[in-house]
């Protein structure tokens, strides 16, 4: 067979795969029927990690978990943890100014755990924490539970503030 004549074999057997619909082709490319994944499964669970203090990480963080929480495609299927370690324990220090978005949080199912290893590193007093939390053993070993189990993990990046 001649180049030209394979360059034009590849060219009708790549337009005809995109004429079938491969899936996820056709949608990548910005159609107008697509509108998200499907959630599919029965059930969903995620744990957010969040490992760095300051205002900035905590609100990014918790409004993540509130843009998952209303995401209609995951209405009833969705089970939610925020896990604590580092410095992400000022999440739940007590008159840090969350404790009503967390208590709503906690309202709507989400699991509030700390990191007992961090507690202790760092040398925290638990009363020095809101006490509707609750105390892991481990960071590291809540997140390896919970991705054995299926769980997504979500790590938000604390904002740059160079970047808006």
């Amino acid at each position: 067979m001649k180049k030209s004549a394979r360059r034009r074999s590849g060219m009708v057997a790549a337009a005809a795969l995109l004429a079938v619909g491969v899936p996820g082709l056709a949608a990548a490319g910005g159609s107008d029927d697509f509108h998200g994944a499907a959630a599919t499964k029965a059930h969903y669970g995620v744990i957010f990690q969040l490992d760095s203090g300051g205002n900035a990480a905590i609100k990014k963080t918790l409004n993540n978990i509130e843009n998952i929480l209303h995401d209609p495609r995951l209405a009833k299927k969705l089970k939610v943890e925020l896990i604590a370690n580092s410095h992400g324990f000022d999440v739940y220090v007590k008159n840090n100014g969350f404790e009503d978005k967390l208590r709503h949080l906690q309202q709507q199912g989400v699991i509030l755990a700390q990191c007992n290893n961090t507690l202790k590193e760092l040398k925290i007093d638990r009363n020095d924490l809101y006490p509707f939390i609750s105390i892991v053993p481990s960071g590291m070993g809540e997140i390896a539970i919970r991705e054995a189990e299926g769980w997504a993990y979500i790590h938000p990046a604390a904002p740059n503030p160079n970047r808006l």
